[in-house]
């Protein structure tokens, strides 16, 4: 295949990710965006190995082949629930690949003693850098959501100082690496310590900043990458890498936002500093009420706007199908409903939208925060369905709070709130939740999916 029509490709390739990732900005046309993104996926990569340099097609098809069975036991065993994990090892594997890559390609140069240029050995340094800390970053990202260690805060003294002395370590290895390219152990101990780095940024983050986290790391996967592409000159891998990382901190922006947080804090590790927390037994003594559902039902039949608002407990219960048809029940009897979406509902952006559109809840019903609750004081009654820190009231009234200044679903003005929950536990801010206690708040104790059916169940036979 001719360099010319390499390029042709790579270029064809490019655009059907920029319309692809147009695409993916609105739920109604996501699914067409990951269709384009996907087939310029596969034009550069045909391309790419049509190419004369590529090593043996054996070669090739071993990785294919172990590559596409590992893919494939993890799509089939993965749960919905567990999707942020898979998203978070994703990043890392795209680090793993940029270091390994860079590596092998320093390596190679070295050994043929061929001319190493600036810009080859800073992006080599680059590509070691920033893989390394989101591989490693990454890991333990998923350990944290997968629950294998703590999701709390790990936090030591000197953290900061320790962080910004490693820091400054692996830029000066990177200096070293492009002043002396030929001595090759330097990229590795870069490597090493930038891991270190990696490990260290993530581990001081709560469980409930790490939508914000797999934002990030999202980004510095596709920096990576794009470090890479200058590595091996290739033109398709540096505008990939360049869009998944302008697209990563962008999300990553979006997420601070939403959650108050500042993006330097963020990529230098510091989100979510623990505040005082109020006890359990001072929030709720004596003031939780719970309700049956027939009870709730009664309320239901009555409401004409009501409100529902997911949450990670309704991943766990996997109950979006329940719900779905607990909508269609309520709006043939006149009730409108709608969903509002916080986005940092869940453990990774747009995870209750994939959720509901899995259930084929309409678009059109999907509220974003910032629609959503004007209205809520004209809401009859507002169900929230295994959301937690989203709905807690005291990110607006308690300053030194670690959810302080979080924007949140004000459904606390709702007339009536009935929230759905096994239990009084806290969220990943390890909170509790005033709103639990509120008088305008009714406990349904359950799991989601079997109180939303008892929901459904009690409706239909007070019709």
């Amino acid at each position: 295949m001719s360099p010319t029509l390499i390029n042709l490709s790579y270029l064809v390739a490019s655009v059907l990710f920029i319309f692809g990732l147009k695409g993916l900005t609105h739920p109604r046309t996501a699914v067409r965006g990951n269709l384009l993104g996907a087939l310029g996926m596969a034009v550069a990569v045909v391309a790419t190995l049509l190419a004369k340099e590529i090593i043996s097609y054996q070669w090739i098809i071993l990785g294919f082949v172990i590559g596409g069975l590992f893919g494939a036991v993890l799509a089939i065993k993965i749960h919905m629930t567990a999707m942020p994990q898979l998203v978070a090892l994703f990043n890392g594997f795209g680090g793993g690949a940029s270091v390994l890559v860079a590596g092998a390609a320093l390596l190679e140069l070295v050994i043929e003693h061929k001319a190493l240029s600036t810009q080859f050995t800073v992006a080599t340094a680059a590509s070691g850098l920033i893989g390394a800390v989101t591989f490693w970053g990454s890991l333990v990202a998923f350990a944290k959501l997968q629950e294998l260690i703590s999701g709390n805060q790990i936090i030591f003294p000197g953290q900061q100082a320790i962080n910004a002395i490693i820091g400054a370590a692996a830029l000066g290895l990177c200096g070293y690496l492009v002043y002396a390219p030929e001595q090759t152990l330097t990229y590795w101990v870069l490597v090493a310590v930038s891991s270190v780095l990696g490990i260290l940024l993530v581990i001081p983050i709560g469980g409930a900043d790490m939508p914000v986290v797999i934002a990030l790391l999202n980004s510095y996967s596709g920096l990576a990458a794009a470090a890479t592409g200058f590595v091996l000159s290739n033109s398709v891998l540096i505008i990939s890498g360049s869009l998944v990382g302008a697209s990563g901190i962008i999300l990553t922006q979006i997420m601070c936002k939403a959650m108050n947080r500042s993006l330097a804090h963020v990529l230098f590790g510091v989100l979510g500093e623990a505040g005082e927390k109020a006890s359990a037994d001072d929030v709720y003594a004596g003031r939780v009420k719970s309700a049956s559902a027939e009870e709730v039902a009664m309320l239901l039949e009555n409401a004409r706007q009501v409100v529902i608002v997911p949450g990670y407990g309704m991943a766990v219960a996997q109950a979006q199908h329940a719900v779905r048809d607990l909508m269609n029940l309520l709006e043939s009897r006149g009730t409108n409903v709608e969903f509002a979406i916080h986005p940092v509902a869940g453990r990774m952006p747009g995870h209750m939208n994939v959720l509901l559109a899995e259930a084929d809840v309409p678009y059109d019903k999907l509220k974003e925060m910032d629609e959503i609750n004007p209205s809520l004081e004209q809401t009859d009654v507002a169900i929230v369905l295994g959301a937690n820190d989203v709905v807690n009231p005291v990110a607006r009234t308690d300053p030194k709070s670690p959810i302080a200044g979080m924007p949140i679903i004000n459904v606390d003005k709702a007339r009536t709130v009935v929230v759905i929950k096994r239990s009084l536990s806290p969220g990943f801010a390890g909170i509790p939740n005033p709103l639990f206690a509120a008088d305008n708040t009714l406990m349904l104790f359950g799991d989601g999916k079997k109180a939303v059916l008892e929901l459904i169940s009690a409706l239909k036979e007070a019709a």
